[in-house]
């Protein structure tokens, strides 16, 4: 292509040369610049101009859809791990992960202007607008150019869909704007209209991007089968959500998030990673450097040493403060009983009972005090694990539950911005989890269904089948106005996606918010506990469900008592800035 770029430039040179005094000839578009006539040519400039969006995508704030790791110093603050800090599953433990404390808390106010993860990114949308407006001037066939209209669709579609799970209705644009036009000073599109027009964008996408890109695999670009993902992955949002929030439509959107997920299980060329070690797989390619032929990863962002890289792992190993007590307690006995049914469960008087007998998953994330050499886990064995605040060197944590999902000791301690620890934004694990969840909510899930989904995800970690016929009824979540099936799924979910970014946007979707009523806890603090961890400053609550004492992560601090209003925190506010730059925006419910 480039070849033939250059020999046009020459003979269009030499027929300058010839027609030099034609006077019609030189009113021609110049060679050397860049232009709608010039530009939208061949297949080449739809792929490079379609590359400068996942180069947006990139900003994980302003553009918070393909999540990875911010590079360089905001490495610290914007990421998919740190997602997690927002619910209970994680706490943090640094004033620059105020933004997921406050929402943590339920004490976000609305801000004057747009904040993380919020009510901006535009410029994203203009450019994928320009891009669909222009791919018609290629001089290519129709299905090449709805290749490349399909990728922007998707961007757009998955880009929409965030903007409408944290402020509802939002301002549907799909043209490029000018600074006069009048959808800038337009009233918000109600959220039914824009999510029409959201599955619209991305069944277009799942027709008409390809299964592969002739890239043998590469994880970079967004496939047919990473459409039919994301498909799923929304659908079930706006499913659950018009189910548990009010809506008309429930059932087709779960509908169509099933089907997204089914097409992928059944024809997709993807498969769960195992390698037949239940001990290990499950965190083993987390913390992989390079996931190119992984079988299960269907999209990852790829750092590369020297070129784009990032500190993640470093300011990870300071800034999170570990696992719940609440998130420790999900796990299921190896029996395939809940803590609260099982005779298995050992207690957590000291943190080994919390391992016997349980899920392997909770090993392969909450670091057990003898594996600490297998990780190297503070790269140093100068000192015994955990280690929790005001305890002397080595690692330290606020709960006591360090978190090793993901952790890979020499990039927690290399040089500033030299590491290239990757992120995995779409693996066919979270597919089973979607249609699993999807049938259930519709009430047509079957044994099979089950045993494709998440009885296959259990069976990496030897972990027994969930039988339909008899499911453990949990009494902590009997309350919870579902079925125990679905509060299994539910559980299923929060396991297997843990630190994945997911546990906010499913409790507000599933209008759970109360879970974020509670307290988040540690270890249990007794007198062993006192004499064990030497030195410790912790805070300290007891638990209403035991009146047993455990540390209390958050104990003195603005986080101490979480709050979460049913009438407003479902939403996120419109930033003040832009209700005052355009009235007809409104406010979302009590804000």
């Amino acid at each position: 292509m480039k070849t033939n770029r250059i020999n046009n430039i020459m003979w269009f040179a030499a027929i300058l040369l010839l027609f030099g005094c034609n006077d019609d000839f030189l009113e021609r578009v110049p060679l050397d610049s860049v232009s709608d006539a010039t530009f939208w040519s061949t297949e080449s400039d739809l792929e490079v101009y379609n590359n400068n969006f996942y180069n947006l995508a990139r900003n994980d704030d302003n553009v918070p859809i393909m999540m990875g790791h911010y590079d360089g110093f905001n490495s610290h603050r914007f990421g998919i791990w740190y997602l997690d800090e927002a619910s209970d599953n994680i706490t943090a433990q640094h004033s620059r992960h105020n933004r997921y404390r406050s929402l943590r808390a339920g004490i976000h106010v609305t801000p004057d202007g747009p904040q993380w993860y919020g009510y901006k990114g535009w410029n994203f949308v203009r450019s994928l607008n320009i891009g669909l407006k222009n791919y018609d001037l290629a001089n290519v066939s129709e299905e090449i150019k709805d290749k490349y209209r399909a990728e922007a669709r998707l961007f757009r579609g998955w880009f929409y869909a965030d903007k409408v799970s944290k402020f509802g209705d939002i301002t549907w644009i799909d043209q490029e704007l000018s600074t006069d036009s009048e959808e800038l000073f337009s009233a918000r599109t109600p959220r039914s209209e824009v999510m029409a027009n959201v599955l619209a964008d991305i069944n277009f996408a799942t027709q008409n991007l390809p299964e592969a890109w002739g890239d043998g695999g590469n994880h970079g670009r967004l496939n047919r089968w990473a459409a039919l993902l994301i498909k799923s992955r929304i659908c079930l949002f706006e499913g659950t959500w018009q189910k548990y929030h009010g809506g008309s439509n429930s059932e087709m959107w779960l509908t169509e998030a099933a089907n997204a997920a089914k097409e992928l299980i059944e024809n997709g060329p993807y498969s769960l990673y195992s390698t037949g070690d239940p001990e290990h797989d499950y965190n083993a390619y987390h913390r992989q450097l390079d996931l190119d032929g992984n079988p299960e990863v269907i999209l990852w962002r790829k750092y590369d040493p020297g070129q784009y890289t990032n500190h993640v792992m470093s300011y990870w190993r300071g800034y999170n403060g570990g696992a719940t007590k609440s998130m420790v307690e999900d796990y299921l006995c190896t029996d395939g009983l809940p803590i609260t049914l099982s005779n298995e469960y050992q207690g957590d008087a000291q943190i080994e009972d919390v391992f016997v007998n349980r899920d392997p998953r909770l090993r392969q994330t909450v670091l057990h005090p003898e594996d600490r050499e297998f990780y190297n886990f503070g790269n140093s064995a100068d000192f015994t694990y955990p280690r929790v605040t005001g305890m002397v060197g080595g690692a330290k944590s606020a709960t006591g539950y360090h978190i090793i999902k993901v952790y890979d000791v020499e990039a927690a301690y290399r040089s500033y911005n030299t590491s290239w620890t990757p992120a995995i934004t779409l693996r066919l694990g979270e597919a089973l989890l979607n249609y699993a969840e999807a049938v259930a909510e519709l009430g047509t899930i079957t044994q099979t269904d089950l045993d494709i989904t998440i009885n296959a995800l259990r069976d990496r970690v030897a972990m027994p089948h969930l039988d339909i016929d008899n499911v453990p009824v949990d009494p902590r979540y009997t309350g919870d106005g579902i079925s125990p099936l679905i509060a299994e799924i539910r559980r299923e979910r929060r396991v297997e996606l843990f630190m994945e970014g997911f546990r906010y946007d499913d409790l507000r979707r599933w209008k759970q918010g109360s879970k974020l009523q509670k307290k988040d806890l540690g270890l249990l603090w007794d007198d062993a506990a006192e004499s064990r961890y030497e030195g410790a400053t912790v805070k300290t609550a007891v638990d209403p469900d035991s009146g047993k004492t455990y540390i209390d992560p958050y104990g003195g601090s603005d986080w101490e008592n979480p709050q979460f209003d049913e009438d407003k925190h479902y939403l996120w506010p419109i930033p003040l800035s832009e209700i005052s730059q355009n009235p007809d925006l409104g406010q979302n419910p009590n804000w």
